[in-house]
């Protein structure tokens, strides 16, 4: 993306933001002022000079229910699967892999499986978040040369057990869940022999170790080369790929740290960083060691498997490997994301009953100094702000929707220096209007709020392997607009296609040009203009869509069975 002609510093936005939200409070107390009045008498609705922005608010608890939805069937031949992973939603969350790995787990749990998250204990975790938590295990684990004391602590997090490893040394602190002052990669290659090594003190042996990301791509190597050897003999290993850019690049010296030889895995048969072959020196990736060494590889939908074997320098050990690589459709945690139950929302509302959702989106628009109007299309797009999710497209939506007479609310920030600076210097130039806020933050709560607010959620992105946006949104009635790319090509199918007329939900484009979003864009406004029974119809049709974990948690179950002992 070209950088912005004038760029302004962080300390400038920040109290650009301070001046809207923080101001002196001023509680405001009215009702909507039309003849419905929606049905929910009086409120008292936030405004940008509220001294505590509302998303700030104190809510009820976001813990989620550990009752079992009733219609969810037991499975009849139970196992036990201990997930390891760097992220867990909400307590250490960044991205999709947190929701993945919450919703996965909870969906298991509901058909009567015994199942573990283990998790760094982060520094960062808020400890309040967790229930029932308890020292269980104090223990040694190898990291380069010497023997780390290391704590296990379990606890309960959404209804689900979880395990989190501390060790003495200074892993794992800092006020983020990355980027401490560590060593991040020699980090996570100590966590995932101090997982391996937790089992093995305490005698834990599940039938499945379910591993996700590069992050602990060396366990598998780990499991088979040493453990396996000692007293692990029960386990098998499935490791999930949730986005093939990340690599785990890893130098041999590193990966010996962990105790293994890292030269024995320096071929192309093995863990070699392929990219790197005939440098100096070569590397290794801890990802394609993972693919080569786990009993099951899946990525995240059907169709970023085909790109996936098609396009990108692991296509190689990924066809090799075919015969153990399956696809299977992220789902969405459909307790944590409820427009009927959340908790996050001024207004409950769900397919049957969508009244509220008007309250959310005048609630939204009140907050943050946007034109009151119900009879404009709200666009919203929730997002890391890096290459990934087309910088340029969601730059040119800003403008679009405004020149659409729409309205739009980007939220969610970048890590790399000039995206973020550019897009402080857009929202410098459109958060003073009424159509438009630029939200460079990260807020659970107010994600929650903005995909109950939308009409439309915008996930115009280059590649997504899944993508949990358009889901979201669609749970909470809002249309999706798409690029046609990995799991977005798997769950929106165009309107205006005669032959996705019983899938129909949403609009899609597939160029990476403003022109091929401007073609999806348009039309999704013409619908909510000039066509708003057929919209509701859409709205209604999105909600009633089942993007439940428990579809693919079937799925899931049936890679564990293959490949289980006994």
């Amino acid at each position: 993306m070209p950088a912005i002609a004038t760029m302004k510093s962080l300390a400038f936005m920040n109290k650009w933001v301070s001046s809207l939200l923080l101001v002196p409070s001023k509680v405001v107390t009215e009702k909507l002022g039309c003849p419905a009045d929606f049905g929910f008498g009086e409120l008292v609705w936030p405004t940008p000079g509220d001294e505590i922005p509302f998303w700030k608010n104190k809510f009820p608890s976001r813990d989620a229910s550990p009752e079992a939805p009733a219609e969810i069937e037991k499975d009849s031949n139970l196992m036990h699967i201990i997930h390891i992973t760097a992220e867990m939603a909400p307590i250490a969350k960044v991205g999709g892999l947190g929701d993945v790995v919450t919703g996965l787990a909870r969906a298991c749990l509901s058909r009567g499986h015994t199942v573990d998250i283990m998790l760094p204990f982060y520094e960062c975790i808020q400890k309040q978040e967790i229930s029932d938590l308890a020292l269980i295990t104090t223990y040694n684990s190898y990291h380069d040369g010497n023997w780390v004391a290391t704590n296990a602590y379990h606890g309960v997090v959404s209804s689900i057990p979880v395990i989190f490893i501390e060790p003495s040394n200074q892993f794992f602190k800092g006020k983020n869940v990355y980027g401490g002052s560590y060593n991040e990669l020699e980090a996570y290659l100590f966590f995932s022999r101090a997982c391996l090594e937790w089992m093995q003190v305490t005698g834990v042996q599940p039938d499945i170790i379910h591993v996700h990301e590069w992050q602990i791509g060396a366990l598998p190597l780990l499991y088979w080369d040493m453990y396996q050897s000692l007293s692990l003999k029960k386990p098998r290993i499935v490791l999930t790929i949730h986005n093939m850019e990340h690599y785990g690049e890893c130098r041999q010296e590193q990966l010996s740290k962990c105790g293994l030889d890292g030269s024995i895995y320096a071929s192309v048969e093995k863990a070699i960083d392929d990219r790197t072959i005939g440098h100096n020196p070569e590397r290794l990736s801890l990802l394609k060691g993972g693919i080569v060494y786990s009993n099951a590889v899946v990525t995240v939908s059907p169709t970023y498997l085909k790109e996936t074997l098609c396009s990108g320098w692991l296509a190689s050990v990924l066809i090799t490997h075919r015969d153990k690589y399956f696809g299977i459709l992220n789902g969405i945690d459909t307790v944590i994301w409820n427009p009927a139950t959340d908790a996050f929302l001024p207004a409950k509302f769900h397919a049957q009953k969508p009244e509220g959702k008007k309250i959310c989106k005048y609630y939204i628009q009140k907050g943050l100094g946007l034109k009151s109007e119900g009879t404009v299309p709200l666009v919203v797009c929730i997002t890391r702000l890096v290459a990934q999710k087309g910088l340029h497209l969601i730059t040119h939506a800003i403008k679009r929707a405004e020149e659409l007479g729409g309205q739009m609310i980007l939220l969610g920030n970048s890590p790399v220096h000039w995206v973020q600076k550019d897009f402080e210097d857009l929202a410098n130039l459109h958060n003073k209007g009424t159509s438009t806020r630029i939200l460079l933050m990260y807020s659970e709560e107010l994600s929650h709020m903005l995909y109950a607010a939308a009409d439309i959620v915008l996930v115009p992105s280059i590649y997504e392997p899944c993508g949990l946006a358009q889901m979201i949104g669609m749970r909470y009635g809002a249309v999706p607009v798409v690029r046609k790319t990995g799991g977005l090509a798997d769950t929106v199918f165009d309107v205006d296609d005669p032959s996705n007329h019983e899938k129909a939900n949403g609009f899609v484009f597939e160029g990476i040009d403003e022109g091929s979003l401007n073609w999806a864009l348009d039309r999704a406004f013409r619908h909510f203009i000039d066509k708003p029974e057929e919209w509701n119809r859409i709205v209604q049709k999105v909600m009633e869509n089942d993007n439940s974990w428990n579809n693919a948690a079937g799925k899931y179950m049936e890679i564990y069975n293959s490949i289980r002992v006994g």
